[in-house]
């Protein structure tokens, strides 16, 4: 499940990639915090806060990473955040009494555009990258035609997801440490997470052992969906409303292939898991922090993380000897 990394040898070290790609990030926030003299961000409620600038994106990658896992992509998922925070907010008008169907709704609606993105991949075989992204434009356009403005918010009740905890931690938190957790189960142990890297693998020998490779790819789109739906409904509840561009300006699409790039699953399919995507987000966090401690501009935010995913992309391609990381 783990990608190895290269010792100065040229052989390969028995440190997993997330491990580095962790350690990686807790030296940048720490050195950031000690240049700057910023010691409370290194207090618990430092890093408290570090850690929930992980949830949003790191729910995303988590779904992300079940798509790439099977050999596709979805850049749909941005598009699906701003739907289901935007539908979360209609539906429930500030009425506590319609936080669950109002849940419901949306992670009913995330299943189906999931459903729909990988009956377009597997069954109709549509390259990924246009099926999903023809899903995500649809989205978009009927987002930015019915919903031109705020509409509604969501009940204050529902908020606590967002602003409140338990055992120290934020409900957030501890919602995306629990699927992290059931993400890596599901990959390591069970007979379903050894099909989706065989399908990803060596799809047609996957197909010749028996196994019915289009419903595993449907299955990783159903998966990353509903987890970006997910991804929506905790916006909604941290910004108290949904609005049409809150998934797309938050660009994660492509962040979320990023942070699953650099915690070592490999395009092509069939290598990486959930821990290294949950260490990839967290080096994003970590960057992030570092950059607002420093005062970094944020457009130069940008050339630098765009600088560091080519950097570890190309790392990962010469471990990986010319396969696409």
């Amino acid at each position: 499940m783990t990608s190895r990394a290269l010792s100065r040898s040229g052989r390969p070290s028995n440190v997993p990639v997330p491990v580095i790609v962790i350690a990686i990030a807790a030296t940048i926030y720490l050195a950031a915090a000690l240049a700057t003299g910023q010691m409370a961000q290194l207090s618990l409620g430092g890093v408290t806060g570090l850690l929930q600038r992980t949830v949003a994106l790191g729910l995303v990658g988590l779904g992300q990473t079940f798509a790439i896992l099977v050999g596709s992509i979805d850049l749909s998922v941005a598009s699906l955040i701003s739907l289901v925070a935007v539908l979360a907010s209609f539906l429930m008008q500030g009425d506590p009494g319609m936080i669950l169907p109002a849940v419901a709704a949306c992670l009913a609606v995330s299943v189906a555009i999931g459903a729909v993105n990988g009956v377009l991949v597997a069954y109709c075989g549509i390259n990924p990258l246009i099926a999903t992204l023809g899903t995500g434009l649809i989205i978009q356009g009927v987002l930015s035609a019915s919903f031109t403005f705020l509409s509604g918010a969501v009940a204050p009740q529902f908020q606590a997801f967002a602003y409140s905890g338990a055992l120290g931690a934020p409900y957030s938190v501890l919602l995306f440490t629990a699927l992290t957790l059931a993400g890596w189960f599901l990959l390591s142990k069970t007979r379903f997470g050894a099909n989706l890297y065989a399908v990803g693998g060596n799809p047609e020998g996957a197909r010749l052992a028996g196994l019915h490779t289009e419903r595993f790819i449907l299955s990783a789109h159903i998966i990353a969906s509903l987890l970006a739906g997910t991804a929506g409904l905790y916006l909604a509840a941290r910004l108290q409303s949904g609005t049409p561009w809150i998934g797309r300006d938050g660009i994660y699409d492509l962040e979320s292939i990023a942070i699953v790039v650099i915690g070592g699953t490999i395009l092509a399919g069939g290598k990486g898991g959930v821990i290294g995507t949950a260490a990839g987000v967290l080096l994003f966090a970590s960057l992030d922090a570092s950059f607002n401690m420093f005062g970094v501009d944020a457009f130069l935010k940008q050339v630098l993380r765009g600088a560091i995913i080519i950097v570890a992309v190309a790392i990962y391609a010469v471990r990986n000897k010319g396969h696409v990381a």
